[in-house]
Order: structure tokens, then C-alpha cells, then sequence
């Protein structure tokens, strides 16, 4: 048996009232069902649910989670996340556009204009010209 796929993903809040502005306003997810400690909302296939618990903390590493975005809405969705206060944590280096911001608990996320397989053929020409890359 192996892992298909993403199943959800569940963010701890501390507030839930402020989270799902954040994420229905900010970000356009659909609010699916709301209970007094919790929401599920959801963004095509993609399944989120907040929790509120009493304490959340963030570590400074990579962790983050990437929604995916077209290049088209990129730039209007970054605006309207400025709007809602969205702080930047880390500039973009990689291949494809990317906007990494935090939410109103410190959930670390990003937008992506972008693919596996893009990825994967940038990955392939740097390779072509010589380029030491990490990889398997």
C-alpha cells in the first residue's frame, strides 16, 4: 500500500473568527462546515481544516505549505493578501513565481505558479549546463 496523495492538511488557530477571514477573504478558500472549535474549507481538491487549541507555536525551518495559483492571478492574488496584512518570510529563489507569507497564527505558506513537472525540467536544463544540484 502506498500513500496516494495529499489527504488534508489541519492548521492550529488561536482565533478562529480572524483565521477563516483570513483564509476565506485572503485567500478565496470556500468554507465548507463550521463548528465552535473548528472549520473545514476547501480550495478545489484541496481539504482544510482550522483547529482552534490554545497555544501555537512556529519553529524558523522550511516547513511551509504551498497552494497552487495561475500565473494569471498571481499578482492580484498577492495584492489581496497585502491588503489583509500578509507578511513576507522568505524571498523566492526558486523556479516559478512564489510568494511565501505567513497567516495570522504564523502558519507558514506559499503561492505557486507552477508544477511538479516544471519543476522538474528546470531542475533538468540547470543540470544540462552543468549545475550541481541536490537531488536523488
Amino acid at each position: 500500500m502506498a500513500i496516494r496523495g495529499l489527504n488534508h492538511i489541519t492548521l492550529a488557530t488561536v482565533d478562529l473568527p480572524r483565521a477563516l477571514a483570513f483564509y476565506t477573504g485572503a485567500l478565496g478558500l470556500t468554507l465548507e462546515y463550521r463548528w465552535e472549535n473548528g472549520a473545514y474549507l476547501s480550495a478545489g481538491d484541496l481539504w482544510l481544516c482550522l483547529s482552534v487549541d490554545g497555544h501555537v507555536d512556529r519553529v524558523t525551518d522550511y516547513t511551509h505549505i504551498a497552494f497552487d495559483v495561475s500565473a494569471d492571478e498571481f499578482t492580484s492574488i498577492c495584492a489581496r493578501l497585502a491588503a489583509h496584512g500578509a507578511t513576507q518570510w522568505k524571498e523566492n529563489r526558486s523556479e516559478g513565481d512564489s510568494f511565501y507569507f505567513s497567516d495570522p497564527d504564523g502558519h507558514r505558506l506559499e503561492l505557486h505558479v507552477g508544477d511538479l513537472a516544471s519543476r522538474l525540467a528546470h531542475i533538468s536544463e540547470q543540470t544540462a549546463k552543468g549545475e550541481k544540484l541536490c537531488g536523488v
